[in-house]
């Protein structure tokens, strides 16, 4: 069977000027990373990533590591959920219609933590019948797109290869929940677990697709104690 590693982001830099570039210790969950593939003589024989600057950091610095750096492919179908249209054009809606949002605001979302659970409101609304604001990508064509990304990967690469795909939380989420046969509502559970730097493993053979592992930052446990850094985060 071929091998897809879907790689998520190191840590952003929440609260900066520019969320979309890596914190220092992104750069370095993203390094040990490279350096713990290479070690467990994982070679890729391609790679992608969205287009966005987190994702082609941590490719940079992974992919550095390598023995022969494999081609890399800019795939922006592979770019993370558009949080930002969702907070200007969905958020208010929910302001008007829903008192409990309106408390969440009102308390302040001043941290990641904060954040994260007005992303999850957004999604929930996102996903299901009630969103059909024209502002925003649908859900139907967001996972559309992300399920193809995945299929044309597959057709391009074929059989026996080993692949990574850098990618986001949002985006790793949605792929498995598909190969996993769930809703949309279902998927964001996923998605709020997920830690930066961690890796899925999918495996394929023609058209099947079926998952080996999920959310794997055991590598970052083990460097981080035995080196004496905290390494392990979610956001």
């Amino acid at each position: 069977m071929a091998t897809i590693y879907l790689i998520r982001h190191g840590q952003a830099s929440f609260g900066a000027d520019d969320y979309d570039q890596l914190s220092p210790v992104g750069l370095r969950q993203a390094a040990l990373l490279g350096e713990y593939l290479r070690d467990c003589a994982v070679e890729f024989d391609a790679s992608y990533s969205g287009s966005l600057l987190r994702q082609r950091q941590t490719a940079e610095r992974v992919l550095a590591c390598q023995p022969v750096p494999a081609l890399h492919s800019i795939d922006p179908r592979f770019n993370e959920i558009d949080n930002e249209a969702h907070v200007q054009h969905l958020l208010p809606r929910l302001l008007k219609s829903d008192p409990a949002v309106r408390q969440l605001v009102e308390r302040g979302i001043d941290s990641s933590k904060q954040y994260q659970k007005l992303l999850e409101v957004l999604f929930r609304y996102w996903v299901s019948p009630e969103c059909d604001s024209d502002a925003v990508q649908s859900w139907q064509a967001y996972s559309g797109a992300v399920r193809q990304a995945l299929v044309d990967l597959m057709h391009a690469q074929g059989p026996g290869k080993t692949v990574a795909v850098f990618s986001s939380g949002g985006t790793i989420a949605t792929l498995v929940g598909q190969v996993l046969g769930l809703s949309g509502a279902q998927t964001y559970p996923l998605f709020e677990s997920m830690f930066n730097c961690s890796v899925t493993q999918l495996f394929y053979s023609g058209e099947k697709v079926s998952l080996s592992c999920f959310n794997d930052r055991s590598f970052l446990q083990l460097l981080g104690a035995q080196r004496g850094e905290d390494l392990v985060t979610y956001r």
